[in-house]
């Protein structure tokens, strides 16, 4: 099976593959406010792939999606361990249920990285669900020691 990146018409199927993924990390109930905004979002995002991108895998039979990962490249100042100040981030990496076990999002964490290499990012961030860690590892992905901290405004 082959990954493809996504464009903007997959943003329905994007959106619907992030609540399958936040329901799986067991968030509390939430509204459906934040779809739309966040179909907007990937609208914007995916007509150009500058900053952010999204590789998918199409369901067998040809009727939306099974599998996803989306990426984006944010900048910050550098530092010695990464001069340029540019990382890659990886989120919303998600499977239907149905459609596990199969390398569909190996496939796609497979050409994102591949994207942030041609991009000239040299340092990918995540953070993995205890039901990705064993494929995120596969792939080079180890546990760092920083401590990640929130505050919402």
């Amino acid at each position: 099976m082959v990954a493809r990146q996504a464009g903007p018409e997959d943003a329905d199927e994007l959106v619907r593959l992030r609540a399958v993924l936040l329901r799986s990390m067991h968030q509390p109930h939430w509204s459906d406010d934040w779809r739309e905004p966040a179909r907007q979002a990937l609208l914007d995002e995916l007509a150009t792939a500058k900053t952010m991108t999204a590789f998918v895998v199409d369901r067998p039979g040809g009727d939306g999606l099974a599998a996803c990962v989306l990426g984006t490249i944010e900048t910050r100042l550098g530092g010695p361990g990464n001069p340029d100040g540019r990382s890659g981030y990886v989120f919303s990496v998600a499977t239907d249920p149905d459609m596990r076990r199969r390398g569909f999002s190996r496939a796609c964490m497979t050409a994102l990285l591949e994207w942030f290499r041609q991009q000239g990012i040299h340092k990918v961030d995540l953070r993995a669900s205890t039901d990705g860690e064993p494929l995120h590892r596969s792939l080079g992905f180890a546990r760092t020691t920083d401590p990640a901290m929130r505050l919402r405004l």
